[in-house]
């Protein structure tokens, strides 16, 4: 089945209406039928402004990459990616086609 990929790079402290955002962007999805999602949290990164977040530095500590990934029909993406703009939220994305199925 062709499928997109939407995967949301955020931190583990990133809030929204003040709940953890990643649990926010998991629950939006499953109230809109998407089937499945993960969070995946790195042991270490850096973004767009070039600051490295490494859970070594205790000062950083909420600070760490997570990931947000979600694998849907192509118009769920739109809806949810539109959902998301309506929010105004400050959210790095990446979308691209994959091929799923189950064995």
């Amino acid at each position: 089945m062709s499928s997109v990929c939407l995967k949301f790079y955020l931190t583990e402290k990133q809030r929204h209406n003040g709940k953890l955002l990643y649990e926010w962007l998991l629950e939006e999805a499953k109230k809109m039928g998407v089937e499945g999602g993960s969070v995946f949290r790195s042991i270490a990164g850096y973004g767009r402004h070039g600051q490295m977040h490494d859970e070594s530095f205790f000062e950083l500590a909420g600070e760490l990459p997570i990931q947000v990934e979600f694998v849907l029909e192509a118009q769920q993406a739109d809806k949810f990616v539109a959902m998301l703009q309506s929010h105004q939220l400050n959210l790095f994305y990446m979308r691209y086609s994959v091929t799923s199925g189950y064995l």
